[in-house]
């Protein structure tokens, strides 16, 4: 899933990046309607700013940064969103995270029949006897029943995109890890 061809239960190290231990529980983040937001009223935006990404305005949540190293302490954090190897490009530097996070590489030709566009990247390559979280702003029922059937632990945290990550998103999924066996 990084960029240099590993999966996430492989993540390539940087010196600013500590270890990851496969025994935290692995957090997919999407970015649009998560970290980027939109469909709120521009007259009153939430808090956050305008980013150019490969020159297109994208409105980041200005407290998404905070959320994911609060998160990153219970969990490894790993991209799972369209911008794939993009995420990396933009995202650590402008949320003040360390290091490029691994992401999943999505086959835009393969998924599996009626199933969320995501579903059969995340099975290719997350194990699925690890427990894992995902937020993303949409969730459907196949995914609900995706999570269902996983042999490992699943949360599914789906966020508004007008709002994306919460304080309270944050609070479940530091709860929910702490939880973990």
């Amino acid at each position: 899933m990084a960029a240099s061809g590993q999966s996430c239960e492989q993540t390539a190290r940087t010196e600013q990046q500590p270890k990851r231990s496969v025994d935290q529980p692995l957090l997919l983040v999407d970015v649009d309607g998560v970290i980027s937001l939109f469909g709120f009223d521009h007259r009153s935006p939430p808090p956050g700013r305008y980013q150019l990404v490969d020159g297109i305005a994208h409105f980041l949540s200005v407290t998404a940064g905070d959320h994911l190293r609060r998160l990153g302490e219970a969990y490894e954090l790993a991209w799972c969103t369209g911008w794939e190897e993009k995420a990396n490009d933009y995202l650590p530097l402008a949320l003040g995270l360390a290091g490029p996070l691994p992401h999943v590489v999505f086959d835009h030709g393969e998924r599996p029949p009626r199933a969320h566009w995501k579903l059969g990247a995340i099975d290719r390559h997350v194990d699925g006897t690890r427990p894992l979280a995902w937020v993303d702003d949409a969730h459907d029922d196949g995914c609900e029943a995706w999570a269902a059937a996983r042999a490992a632990p699943t949360l599914l945290v789906t966020t508004d995109p007008a709002v994306g990550l919460t304080d309270a998103d944050v609070d479940r999924l530091l709860h929910w890890a702490s939880r973990l066996p």
